[in-house]
């Protein structure tokens, strides 16, 4: 009984006027984005256990690796709280356009679309969910995931080989699954981390976790796997680990190792994706997107 006029309590508050009336909405907006994602050919997320690694990074240079590549690509940034893909591809400022059919995505450097939470936001305006700041943690990631359905529902992503989907840091439990109810025939996940021990406890967890609830984890990046010199060009250990022993003891293909480049840190913080193909990290990027093409066995819209 308590229960019930708990789910009451919660309709109450978002002004729904009763329950058949918010599950006729959750069904045909289930249905919208089920055909909006068909139009997608391959859709991956991008996630780690562990903050810090470089997570965003990875997934907007991939994404413009498998542009470069010839794929129409689209990122999901799922990160509600502190979305920073749009600042990576230099597209600050930017905004939905809206439509009688659904808000279409503004188009960043090569003609990647782009979803974030940042276009309806103003300069350094911080996410503010509307309603009691009392709420609890729980109901919270419950708005979260709420703008995550709509996010899929309500985009007009067209036809994309490839959307990339960058969940938050850390990847809190509830994402996870969630990302993959909502997004039909999810080819599974990336993820990212560093050669530090710590970190590596920390991916391995999540590693077993999103196996546990079903995704399928298609590989592992090593992040800063060491420093490239700016001025010889050659890489040294930052951290004293790898992260071979842990693709092997999970049984994890390592899709490639990518050293922290000072070039490139330059061109995220800067909004201007390195173009230069014969760059060192750039040719990491390029070869792990080739790897995964052949791996995923897909091909691009029209091919």
């Amino acid at each position: 009984m308590e229960q019930t006029k708990s789910v009451k309590s919660i309709l109450k508050k978002l002004e729904y006027p009763d329950d058949a009336k918010v599950m006729k909405q959750l069904v045909d907006q289930s249905l919208t984005v089920k055909t909006r994602m068909g139009k997608i050919r391959r859709k991956i997320a991008v996630l780690s256990g562990k903050g810090g690694v470089g997570k965003s990074m990875t997934t907007v240079n991939l994404a413009v690796a498998f542009a470069r590549l010839g794929l129409k690509v689209g990122i999901l940034d799922v990160d509600l709280n502190g979305p920073c893909v749009p600042k990576m591809l230099g597209m600050k400022g930017e905004k939905f356009i809206m439509s009688p059919e659904g808000a279409i995505p503004p188009v960043g450097p090569y003609r990647i679309k782009v979803a974030s939470m940042e276009f309806f936001l103003g300069k350094d305006r911080p996410v503010q969910w509307k309603g009691s700041m009392d709420l609890s943690p729980v109901w919270l990631g419950v708005l979260e995931m709420n703008v995550i359905r709509e996010f899929l529902g309500d985009i007009l992503w067209g036809e994309l080989d490839l959307l990339l989907a960058d969940l938050p840091p850390g990847a809190a439990a509830d994402k996870p699954p969630v990302i993959a109810s909502y997004i039909p025939e999810l080819d599974g996940a990336i993820v990212v981390t560093t050669p530090s021990e710590v970190t590596g406890d920390v991916v391995r967890k999540s590693i077993v976790y999103t196996r546990d609830v079903g995704i399928k984890v298609i590989g592992l990046i090593e992040n800063m796997s060491g420093f490239l010199c700016p001025e010889c060009h050659t890489e040294s250990e930052l951290f004293d680990g790898s992260s071979d022993l842990l693709c092997q003891e999970l049984n994890v293909p390592l899709l490639g190792k990518i050293p922290f480049s000072k070039k490139m840190s330059y061109a995220c913080d800067h909004g201007q994706p390195l173009s230069d193909e014969t760059d060192y990290a750039v040719k990491k990027f390029s070869q792990i997107a080739a790897g995964l093409m052949n791996q995923l066995k897909f091909k691009k819209i029209g091919g």
